[in-house]
């Protein structure tokens, strides 16, 4: 069955419903329009506001003040791409809001079958692909009802999770 493409209030809807809501970040770069200009500052060494946020991280707080585990696990390359460098940096942010950020270098995910796509996972039921388009950029959400995808998802999330390191411990 082919996912079912869901606007970003329906996605956000999903964290209300839900206990736990765990996010696996698959790319080293990714290309998502609102972070092309702080990204570009951030690499010129100019400092940012990070206005642009505010909408995730109260989204975050709210949630997580609800009660919902909200994780993110990040697997990267080492040496670290400059998107990467510029993650870490924000982690401390997301951390605050009630992120359980972590990453999991790819050199240490030996024997884990990740999936092929980026996810968000609600509690152990539901399903959320990132969609990306052709050229890389963010392509907005679809949920899965493939219960095999699924299974192929909790087992890269225990396991990927269970290897993983906070991003406070996280050494670049």
């Amino acid at each position: 069955m082919e996912p079912t493409p869901i606007s970003r209030e329906d996605f956000r809807g999903l964290f209300r419903s839900s206990s736990r809501a765990f996010h696996l970040e698959l790319r080293d770069t990714y290309g998502v329009d609102e972070e092309n200009g702080p990204f570009l500052a951030w690499l010129n060494g100019e400092p940012d506001d990070y206005r642009w946020r505010r909408s995730w991280l109260t989204h975050v707080r709210e949630v997580t003040s609800a009660g919902v585990s909200v994780q993110r696990l990040r697997v990267v390359t080492e040496p670290h791409t400059d998107y990467v460098r510029w993650e870490i940096a924000m982690d401390p942010a997301n951390v605050e809001a009630g992120e359980d950020v972590r990453y999991l270098p790819r050199h240490l995910s030996n024997g884990i079958m990740f999936p092929d796509e980026d996810c968000w996972l609600f509690d152990d039921e539901k399903l959320v692909l990132s969609l990306f388009q052709p050229d890389g950029r963010s392509g907005g959400f679809a949920l899965a009802d493939d219960p095999g995808l699924l299974n192929e998802y909790r087992r890269a999330r225990d396991t990927g999770w269970s290897r993983a390191i906070p991003s406070a411990d996280y050494a670049i």
